[in-house]
C-alpha cells in the first residue's frame, strides 16, 4: 500500500521537488501552499505523514501544528515533520513541543534524507 503524504509549503520549488521525490519513492502526495489549504485537505483525507513548513503566509506552520493537535484534525499518531530554513534551537524546540516528530533543515535535506524520513515515520 502506498503511503499518503501531505506537503505544506508556500515555496513552489520546494513543494514540487519534494512531491517528485515522494512520488518516485512510491508515495501518494497532496500539496498545500499554507495552513489554511492544508486544513481543508486534512478534513477529507487521512495522511500517513505530513511535511509542514514553518514560515508561510496566512497560517504559519507552528500555529497550524497547534491547531491540528488541539482540534484533533489529524489522528494523534500522524507524524508531522517540520520543514524550515531556520536552524534556530528555539524554533526546533517549539515545533517538537507542539507535537512534531522531527525537523528537517531544507538546505541540508537531500532526496535520500527525505526518503529515509518517510520510511522512518511511516512504518
Amino acid at each position: 500500500m502506498n503511503k499518503k503524504i501531505l506537503i505544506v509549503d508556500d515555496d513552489l520549488y520546494v513543494r514540487e521537488l519534494y512531491e517528485e521525490i515522494c512520488k518516485n519513492a512510491g508515495c501518494d502526495v497532496d500539496t498545500a501552499v499554507d495552513g489554511e489549504e492544508a486544513g481543508e485537505k486534512i478534513k477529507s483525507t487521512t495522511y500517513d505523514l505530513i511535511f509542514l513548513d514553518i514560515m508561510m503566509p496566512k497560517v504559519d506552520g507552528l500555529s497550524f501544528l497547534t491547531k491540528m493537535r488541539e482540534e484533533n484534525l489529524v489522528q494523534k499518531n500522524t507524524p508531522v515533520v517540520i520543514l524550515t530554513n531556520l536552524a534556530h534551537e528555539s524554533v526546533i524546540k517549539a515545533a517538537l513541543d507542539k507535537g512534531a516528530v522531527t525537523c528537517l533543515i531544507k538546505s541540508d535535506t537531500t532526496p535520500d534524507k527525505l526518503i529515509e524520513t518517510i520510511k522512518l515515520f511511516t512504518k
